[in-house]
């Protein structure tokens, strides 16, 4: 009792001790806050002194540059999304938000209007630099930015400006085949599909991006970022970068190796170009930090550049100022590969973009400050933590071949942004261990038993097969790993059609969470003509890139992928795990049978479907818009009257509700949107989740509060409209849980970022009670 009671009284007086700071107004002294932490100081000598000694900022700037260093960072925004769309919320934020701030203080303190970036030159894209803390306690910006609405959706995305240039200096195009090697958080990634979609006409671009990231819980969240864009030309896989597996593509009915024309390789570093947002990293910098790098960024590296495609470009990246992490991999991996890579010029690339060039000489520093110019500098007992990689090459002309100075150093006072590292190289031949092309297992001499082929054929660069030390690991699993494969393949020994299994079992239980298979709608399923005709289907529509999640039962959604995803799903699904694929298209009614067609359109991806729809159309004007969007369930009347002779002789069922924009009006809303809605008895109302929903209201110049519902919202999720009970089991109902292409283990709902189980008319409503009343 004596030891509780003690406690009690010291819990007692430090709560009144954070009281009494509270109450003193949180004053500041030399320490920090009264009460709180203590304030991080913005010093380390063996930082500036190893800094200063290899020469990275131009003489007469030191001073500058650390002032900058210790100057918080500016919070910089990305306007994403539909070209038309980004235009047009580029105009809201200029016309309305940003006009706001002109006069405004905060603390006392003038609010800095946000300004583009100069060296960001296209349009659908601009950039806006403004104080962070700014950002968050000014008022009008809040409601657009910081509430989170934009942001959730998609079309404004906080990113640091430094981080926008590797996929500009990646010049991607639809057609290119796009690797992403460390892709989470997906700020580069989503930057990556929107150049796949540069021509929104276009739903299925011929190219793809497959983002890789080695931290499994780290993938769903980069799942929730791509899913915001609603493309059906991406993949997520979960491998180990510098191993990732060698994949095979069916062309023209032979196996092919797959090679990317683009490879984004922005690998894991010591990050000491964040310190301005990181402010950890000022006690915690070593340069034993970039010692311990250095080897896994070149194994990255090396990788990427065995499967870039002659002729294709790999941009290599960090936001580490070291030349150990910087041009020392650069330097080894040149030499490596005897003349096949070469470093690009881009300096003409973004014009207004400040930089200096990479360095062509330095020296190496251990943790205690000990320097060393070459490799034949240092002791035996130093071999394992200093590599000859890590020096600049001995030959003169050889190192002058390399072109280092063609790499860019963004330092963080030329521009007021961090710091950052990129260099972009070009493949000119096949790397010289990679002359012979790998066999494939088509091509085997000897038929081998009938068992499916191993999860990942043996790669170079690699120490050990993956599969062999999995293994020596966990030497129970293999068996069930056998029997789970035995599912997918059909009585005679052979893979099922159309099903992409999960990897072994052993790989899951050592890798992450198990994810369901990836299963091809046939093309024979009867599914199939009901929909085609409730909808009018163009015959151009690929039927055959639909997938579901599921073997067995109802198929409950609809995902589609574009032709060329279908291809590496089919001809790798057991040497790759992946964790997300695909958009949502469809999702099932239950009793939606009486509708003629069992299946609703979905939200997610409405704008790739939509250029096949020729039935179920309903154009719409502005002023139908903002009724649909407010109201719950608005009725015929409500609507204009082009709306209401196209919606009034219609059968029930969804539809599709289309705005085109009025050139002779340019006040008005000047992009088009396309939205999902159900036409009931007697009303018609939108199937749109609540933030794209308030994305669109904003757009349209109409500021609606976060928490308010619209009008004649249900009280309760899953609630009818009490006015219009007659719909009765015509509406559409709950549809059962099913896991969505991203979704993770039910039992580890902390990293569900990608998953879709719905719970609600649209599993893309995320629950808000005025997205499950149901149409009259």
């Amino acid at each position: 009792m004596g030891r509780r009671s003690r406690g009690r009284r010291l819990q007692q007086q430090q709560q009144q001790q954070r009281l009494g700071s509270a109450e003193d107004g949180g004053k500041r002294n030399g320490a920090g806050w009264e009460g709180g932490y203590p304030e991080i100081v913005k010093e380390n000598k063996l930082f500036e002194h190893y800094y200063q000694e290899l020469k990275i900022v131009p003489e007469g700037e030191w001073d500058q540059f650390m002032g900058a260093l210790r100057e918080p960072l500016p919070a910089t925004l990305r306007i994403t999304g539909y070209k038309s769309h980004a235009k047009e919320i580029l105009h809201c934020l200029k016309n309305k938000y940003f006009k706001e701030l002109e006069d405004l203080e905060v603390d006392g303190q003038k609010v800095e209007v946000p300004q583009p970036l100069s060296c960001h030159l296209e349009t659908f894209i601009p950039s806006t630099l403004c104080p962070e803390v700014q950002l968050f306690r000014c008022g009008c910006l809040c409601g657009f930015s910081a509430s989170g609405q934009k942001e959730e959706l998609g079309n404004i995305s906080r990113q640091e400006a430094v981080s926008m240039i590797p996929p500009l200096l990646l010049n991607a195009h639809p057609h290119h085949k796009i690797l992403d090697m460390c892709a989470a958080p997906g700020s580069k990634t989503t930057q990556l599909i929107e150049m796949l979609h540069a021509d929104m006409n276009v739903p299925f671009p011929e190219g793809f991006v497959i983002a890789n990231d080695v931290d499994n819980r780290r993938c769903y969240l980069l799942v929730h970022q791509a899913k915001r864009l609603g493309s059906p030309c991406i993949m997520v896989v979960n491998h180990d970068a510098s191993c990732i597996p060698r994949l095979q593509v069916d062309v023209n009915g032979r196996k092919e190796i797959l090679f990317y024309d683009r490879i984004l390789c922005d690998v894991p570093c010591s990050g000491d170009g964040t310190m301005r947002k990181n402010v950890d990293v000022w006690k915690k910098w070593s340069a034993l930090n970039s010692l311990q790098l250095h080897g896994l960024q070149l194994r990255i590296a090396t990788r990427g550049a065995e499967q870039l495609v002659e002729g294709g470009r790999m941009v290599y990246s960090t936001c580490s100022l070291n030349p150990i992490e910087d041009e020392a991999v650069i330097a080894s991996l040149l030499e490596k590969s005897e003349g096949a890579l070469e470093l690009a010029d881009v300096s003409s690339e973004l014009p207004g973009l400040k930089w200096v060039p990479g360095l062509s000489q330095w020296k190496v520093m251990t943790k205690d400050g000990q320097w060393f110019t070459s490799w034949d500098d240092v002791p035996h007992n130093r071999h394992t933590q200093i590599r000859p990689t890590m020096f600049p090459p001995k030959d003169p002309e050889k190192l002058q071949a390399m072109h280092l100075e063609r790499c860019l150093r963004i330092l963080p006072h030329h521009q007021n942004t961090g710091g950052f590292f990129v260099a972009v190289l070009v493949k000119k031949a096949s790397m010289p261990w990679n002359k012979r092309p790998p066999k494939l297992q088509g091509e085997l001499a000897e038929p081998r038993a009938p068992v499916p082929p191993s999860p990942a054929e043996p790669m170079a660069g690699c120490t050990s097969d993956t599969s062999e030390l999995e293994s020596k690991l966990a030497p129970g699993i293999s068996d069930t790993g056998a029997v789970e494969r035995a599912e997918n393949m059909d009585s005679s020994g052979s893979k099922r059609d159309g099903v992409c299994g999960p990897p072994p079992s052993k790989k899951m239980k050592l890798f992450g969470f198990k994810e369901d298979p990836f299963v091809f709608i046939p093309e024979d399923d009867p599914l199939f003509p009901p929909i085609q005709k409730f909808y009018a289907l163009d015959p151009s529509f690929p039927k055959t890139n639909l997938l579901t999640r599921t073997t067995e039962g109802k198929k409950r959604q609809l995902y589609m992928v574009s032709k060329e995803l279908r291809n590496v799903l089919l001809n790798n699904s057991e040497r790759m795990k992946v964790i997300n694929t695909g958009i949502k298209v469809w999702c099932r009614n239950n009793s939606g049978e009486e509708f003629d067609c069992a299946f609703r359109l979905a939200q997610e991806g409405i704008y790739t479907l939509y250029p096949f729809i020729n039935s179920r159309i309903i154009t719409v004007s502005i002023e139908d818009v903002q009724v649909l969007l407010t109201q719950e369930n608005p009725f015929f009347r409500k609507l204009s009257s082009e709306a209401y002779s196209q919606v009034k002789d219609m059968a029930k069922g969804s539809v599709v509700l289309k705005y085109e924009p009025d050139p002779t009006k340019p006040d008005t809303l000047q992009c088009p949107i396309v939205l999902c809605g159900w036409r009931g008895k007697a009303s018609v109302r939108t199937f749109v989740p609540r933030n794209e929903r308030l994305h669109y209201l904003r757009m349209m110049g109409l500021e609606v509060p976060v928490g308010k519902k619209r009008e004649g919202a249900a009280a309760a999720p899953g609630a009818a409209s009490p006015a219009e009970p007659e719909d009765g089991p015509g509406a559409p109902s709950p549809a059962e849980p099913e896991h969505g292409p991203g979704a993770g283990s039910p039992a580890e709902p902390e990293v569900g970022a990608g998953a879709e189980q719905e719970a609600g008319p649209d599993a893309s409503s995320g629950g808000d009670p005025a997205e499950a009343g149901l149409p009259r």
